[in-house]
């Protein structure tokens, strides 16, 4: 397993070396005949790769993982989980392999992670197989995020494999090369704490802390430090997925990353009709991770983080629960002072508002988007316009009282979202063989708050025809 000499591609393997009982070294599985479907240039340039040498066979055989550089040490990660609230001792990577560490020119570390690359040990009687359309949805939503400012793992490419997968038909497999910040998660955590090794767990959160968190390791107790601050990320990333309407879909604890990056882009979209019940996955019949239940799914997976830490935060247990326990209590006032003030810029309200004042006009807001059954995204876009519907009016008119800088809105409300209809459109047509819808929508929503002419269509909602009872999948 190697590549040609005459690269410069460099691997780093601190994940493996560093905890080795989370990592199981293995290798992806052939690609009888790999095609680059969508590689990110800009990605790749910012990551020091050169675009040309990915398009060449061997970059895609680097990006399906069957030809990797001689010291790299491709490894499937070991980590448990709550599924639905349910208890997962052993998921891991079943079909994924971390290949290894990247140093950006910044000098950022940055995880190349394969998803799609065949069985490893945690597969668990799956194919460790992927699609062509759910990776290409990954790809569009994860870096439509990107250009909405939401911290988020990053697609770097799409390569079908010419291996048939099997679901409900058969269906073209494909590899998503992923990038990110690490893949250290809460199930990460729940695996060592599980096993009961205070040694590995105590690495483990080193380990976390110097990747994610370095000003943890200088506080009186840096283990409940580094609770603090993915407490902190988790709750401005929430706060974020909110004020666009976003919904995960799959909140479980191993999709809850420590870095504060989203990550998991199965059952997940964007709300159209604003309705806090809006669930869209189609194995979440009872609404678990609906929209409007996400802040408090975060507080439920990060306290299964901290009762994972409780030995690290204090020899005495009580002790430590306390302290864990007032951590989490400051999650709310976190997470509503990040929706409070992104709420505030949506609605182009200034510093010298009173809190009081925009909290009413949020909520009575609120009230209406449900009760007139609103676009949310069309209707924050038409507000920065000056543009209501006659429902509003009387909304309006106060908000129009209290001076609202209508350019600072349109900085923040986007025109384009990866809107329902529009991203099941480029897949089907991707799946059949026609990737330009998807390049040309992916193009739309790289810039999302930029009205540019001709592309009305995509700042539409979703025709009446299509329905109102969507469902996401998540590709297994």
């Amino acid at each position: 397993m190697s590549i040609a000499p005459d690269t410069t591609v460099v691997l780093g393997h601190r994940f493996a070396t560093e905890l080795p009982e989370l990592a199981v070294r293995w290798q992806a599985e052939s690609a009888p005949e790999p095609r680059l479907l969508v590689l990110n240039e800009s990605l790749a340039v910012e990551l020091g790769l050169d675009p040309a040498w990915l398009r060449s066979p061997e970059g895609i055989c680097l990006l399906v993982g069957t030809r990797v550089p001689a010291d790299a040490q491709p490894v499937a990660q070991g980590y448990a989980g709550h599924q639905f609230g349910g208890w997962v001792p052993r998921l891991g990577d079943g079909r994924a392999l971390l290949l290894g560490e990247l140093v950006d020119p910044t000098q950022r570390l940055r995880d190349l992670h394969l998803k799609g690359s065949g069985r490893t040990p945690f597969a668990r009687g799956g194919d460790g197989l992927a699609a062509v359309g759910p990776m290409l949805r990954e790809y569009l939503v994860s870096e439509a995020m990107h250009a909405l400012s939401i911290p988020t793992t990053r697609s770097l490419s799409v390569v079908a494999t010419g291996r048939p997968v099997q679901r409900e038909t058969t269906l073209d497999g494909a590899v998503l090369a992923r990038i990110a910040a690490s893949h250290l998660r809460v199930g990460s955590f729940q695996y060592v704490a599980a096993a009961g090794d205070l040694e590995v767990l105590r690495r483990l959160a080193d380990h976390a802390i110097s990747r994610h968190h370095p000003a943890a390791a200088q506080a009186e107790n840096p283990y409940l430090a580094l609770l603090d601050s993915v407490i902190t990320a988790q709750a401005d990333l929430i706060a974020r997925w909110m004020l666009v309407g976003f919904v995960h879909g799959v909140m479980n604890t191993d999709n809850t990353t420590i870095s504060g990056e989203t990550i998991d882009y199965g059952p997940c979209a964007f709300m159209d009709t604003f309705d806090p019940k809006t669930v869209f996955s189609s194995i979440d019949s009872w609404g678990r991770y609906a929209y409007g239940n996400q802040p408090a799914i975060a507080v439920w997976n990060l306290t299964r983080l901290a009762e994972a830490l409780l030995p690290l935060i204090a020899d005495d247990e009580e002790q430590a629960v306390a302290l864990a326990t007032a951590s989490l209590q400051d999650f709310p006032q976190l997470y509503t002072a990040a929706w409070s003030a992104g709420m505030r810029h949506k609605l182009g309200l200034g510093d010298g508002i009173d809190d009081t004042v925009a909290q009413q006009l949020v909520d009575e807001l609120l009230e209406l988007l449900v009760n007139e059954r609103a676009d949310y995204t069309s209707f924050f876009r038409r507000l920065a316009r000056g543009v209501v519907e006659p429902a509003f009016e009387a909304w309006a008119a106060r908000w129009r009282s209290l001076d609202p800088d209508l350019a600072a809105m349109q900085h923040v409300n986007p025109v384009y979202i990866p809107r329902n209809h529009l991203v099941e459109e480029a897949l089907a047509a991707a799946t059949a063989g026609d990737m330009e819808p998807f390049h040309r929508l992916l193009e739309v929503i790289g810039s999302p708050y930029d009205e540019r002419p001709g592309f009305e269509r995509y700042a539409d909602p979703a025709p009446e025809d299509f329905g109102s009872c969507f469902q996401t999948f998540c590709g297994t």
